[in-house]
Formats: C-alpha cells, structure tokens, sequence
C-alpha cells in the first residue's frame, strides 16, 4: 500500500506541475459544459411564421397573439394571400405557416369548434416536429381556454415541390370531441438543460477519466520509462493502481465542480443524493479508467492514444441516449447499447438528479454498470500484462 501511495504522490506532483494537463482536466471541460449546455438543445426560440388570417376577427387575433407570446414564433409577414405564404415557405423564410379560415370566430360561436391549417417546412427535419409540438400545445391551450375545440390540420410541406401547397383548411364535419389534459412530470417548464447537462457532464467525466488514462500510459511508452517500472520490485497491479488513482479523484472532481456550475448557472435540479451520484461515479469512472488502461495497450504515442480514445468515445456517446433518444434507434442498437457504460451513467445521472431517483430505482442500471466495469478491468490489466510481459 505504502509503494502505491508513494507512486500515486508521485504522479499527482506530476500533473500539478504540468500546467497543460491541468488546463486540459479543468478549464476546457467548464468551457465545454458552458457552451454545450446552450447549444445541444432541441428548444427552438423566434421560429419564423408567416400568418395567413382570412377571418380578421378578435378571435383570430387572440390566437395569433397567443403563438407570438409563447416565445417559440416570430411573424415575418402576414397577409390574406395563401401564395404569399407558399412563396415564404419555398424560399425558406418561413419555417411555419398558420392559416385561419373564413368563418373561424362564427364557426366556434356557431358549432364551438373551428378548423386552422399548419403547414411546416419539413426540409428542417427534426425542427418541424418540434414546432408541431409547440404549435399543437399552443392550440390546444387557446382551445381550452374558448373552451370550444380547434382542429389543427398539420402538414408538412416541401418547400419547393410542386403539389405541397398551402390550401384553404379543411371544413370541420361533425366529430366528437376529445379533452385531452396533460402534464408534465419531474420537469413541468419542459427546460431542455434539466435533462442535458447531467448528460453533458458524464461526456466530461468520461472523456477526462479515459483520454488521461490512455495518455498517462502512453506517455511512459513514449519516454522508455515504462520497462524499466516492470523489471522494478512494484507489480504491475500497484504500477496501474497508482497511475489511476489520482484520476479516479481528479475525475469525481471534476463531477463535483461541473454539478456546482450546472445547478448555479443553468439551475439545473438536485433532487435526489448527491452521495448516491458519486458512488454510482465511482463505479463508473473505474470503467472509463480501464477503457483507457486497454487502448493504452493498443497504441505507442500519446498522440495515438488521442484518436483512439475519441473514436471510442463517440460511439459511445451516439450509442447512449445522450444526444438522440435510445427508443428511436433499431432494435439491434438498443440490444448493443446494454454493452455501452455511458448509456447507463447517463440514465442514472438523470434519474437521481432530475426525478430524485434512490437506489432501488437504479437497480437495473446499477447493476449492469457494476459487471461491465469489472468486466473492463479484467479485460484491460489481462491485456496490459500480456503486452508487458
């Protein structure tokens, strides 16, 4: 114990006064977790709308104020011309079209439901389905509000392919009426960074605790240290215990202050134990460690290790849910993705601080997380004493 302890000494000593090494364990993932909080998020804000109001009612108006109050639309133009509003889609200025009929107010007094027409530029991919939502919320709460019924006929239009236009909106023939009341769980004001940053700051522990590992080895390779350690009275065991010790430490670290910035900047929730988070890091961090242990053993120069590690690295965070939903991926992905230690980390970070989570929620992700860690690390110290024998 004594041997690793003073080795461990040793290597901290070491990164301390490596200025590099510390900008690249501290400074950059702040930098990161401060950019990638606001840009990795599916919230859209000021979506350009053009507004084709044929009834030019106060009605029709209410609900036209109602899209540009909630913050998500911006009007760019409105008109009584169904063209103009093609011509805005086809030329890309207007990502939505809200088209309110003739009739719109008398046909909600008269019958108490009305049609409205929504057509979406759908060559803006997953953004058109977000603005579906938010237009399909803003009706509805407009609709609940008359307390009558709209019925929103949504499209989505092509810009610039002949026979997607933009037409009258459909008349409204007798339908039952469906009140459909929702709510919104463990994250009511549906804020995007709730549910990023926990995810955002497992990338940053995870590419600190395996990039390092990879590196610190690699690095003994490099200077011809590293054969001159084996044939030394320290075991391989304590050489790689005190080589990943302190980035074990560095990296929960590392957690701690990227919890503090995420829940002081982007008040981002801690409803569940902050101590139940760390020992679940501490499992997992013994797994990114020893991913970085095996690549170390695939590789000579640190540079090498580099571009190994973010290669892995990136399968695994497309692969985790971090980014794109795990439900939305073939089946044999998902099958894959049981295999993938961010997956788990990720779902268990959000559990614990976005829904309060305790341990026997977390059994199943707690669980796989413990048998692929050991499993890396016996895999990885196998694999470094073949090498290095």
């Amino acid at each position: 114990m004594r041997r690793i302890l003073s080795l461990a000494r040793a290597e901290v000593l070491r990164i301390v006064r490596d200025r590099a090494t510390l900008v690249q364990i501290f400074l950059v993932p702040l930098a990161q977790l401060l950019v990638l909080a606001n840009a990795a998020t599916f919230q859209i804000t000021d979506t350009p709308m053009y507004v084709v109001d044929l009834d030019h009612t106060s009605t029709s108006r209410g609900l036209v104020t109602r899209f540009t109050a909630s913050g998500h639309f911006e009007i760019i133009g409105e008109s009584s011309s169904l063209d103009l509003a093609n011509d805005a889609l086809r030329r890309g200025r207007a990502t939505m079209v809200l088209a309110i009929p003739r009739d719109f107010e008398a046909s909600l007094v008269r019958d108490r439901r009305a049609p409205v027409q929504i057509a979406l530029n759908a060559e803006k991919g997953a953004a058109a389905g977000i603005v579906q939502a938010y237009a399909s919320a803003i009706l509805a709460a407009y609709s609940a509000e008359l307390g009558t019924t709209l019925r929103p006929s949504i499209g989505a239009v092509r810009a610039g392919i002949a026979g997607g236009q933009l037409g009258e909106p459909p008349p409204v023939r007798g339908a039952a009426r469906i009140d459909v009341r929702t709510r919104s769980w463990y994250n009511p004001a549906l804020d995007y960074r709730d549910y990023m940053v926990p995810g955002i700051l497992v990338a940053l522990v995870t590419v600190i605790g395996t990039l390092l590992a990879a590196q610190n080895i690699a690095r003994e390779k490099e200077l011809g240290t590293l054969e001159q350690l084996n044939v030394t009275p320290v075991t391989r065991a304590q050489f790689i215990t005190a080589k990943l010790l302190p980035l074990w430490v560095l990296a929960l670290l590392e957690l701690a202050l990227g919890l503090v910035v995420g829940h002081l900047v982007f008040g981002m929730p801690v409803r569940g134990s902050v101590a139940l988070l760390f020992g679940v890091a501490g499992i997992y961090l013994v797994a990114a460690l020893a991913i970085g242990l095996w690549i170390s053993t695939l590789v000579e120069t640190q540079q090498q290790a580099m571009f190994v590690t973010f290669f892995i690295v990136m399968i695994y965070f497309l692969m985790s849910g971090l980014f794109t939903p795990l439900d939305s991926m073939p089946r044999w992905v998902q099958l894959l993705a049981e295999l993938n230690p961010v997956r788990h980390f990720v779902e268990i970070s959000r559990a614990i601080l976005v829904k309060g989570a305790g341990l026997r929620d977390i059994v199943r992700p707690l669980g796989a997380l413990v048998i692929l860690a050991l499993a890396a690390l016996g895999v990885s110290v196998r694999q470094y004493s073949k090498r290095s024998a």
